[in-house]
């Protein structure tokens, strides 16, 4: 039950930081502050840096192997973006795709590294 509240407690962070920076961004894109080029380049970085917060809150909450806990986390979040991705988006599979999820997940298990470092002991 403990794993569940770590998990659930660093994905609503997760979804809040995804949430609050995209609207933030798209309401600087409404107003033209910023261009299209650096939006769609923000569009990769906040699930990046969303995850990477979520990532370093399992890891500080962990006793050890915070890689591990790492890609447990990084593995759900990809599955619930996949599913979201396919069942609303209808988008294809390529390898684009398999390098973002990656990324995701590289992501995710390095802040969880950094998280379990971070601990207070």
């Amino acid at each position: 039950m403990e794993q569940v509240k770590k998990i659930g407690i660093s994905f609503l962070y997760t979804i809040c930081f995804i949430v609050g920076l995209t609207f933030i961004f798209s309401i600087f894109n409404y107003f033209n502050i910023i261009g299209d080029s650096f939006f769609k380049f923000i569009k990769i970085l906040i699930p990046i840096i969303s995850i990477f917060i979520g990532g370093f809150l399992i890891g500080k909450k962990s006793t050890s192997k915070g890689w591990l806990e790492g890609i447990k986390y990084g593995f759900i979040i990809i599955a619930l973006m996949f599913l979201i991705s396919i069942i609303f988006f209808r988008r294809e599979f390529n390898i684009r795709i398999i390098l973002y999820y990656l990324i995701l997940l590289l992501t995710s298990t390095t802040s969880s590294m950094i998280g379990i470092s971070f601990k207070k002991s």
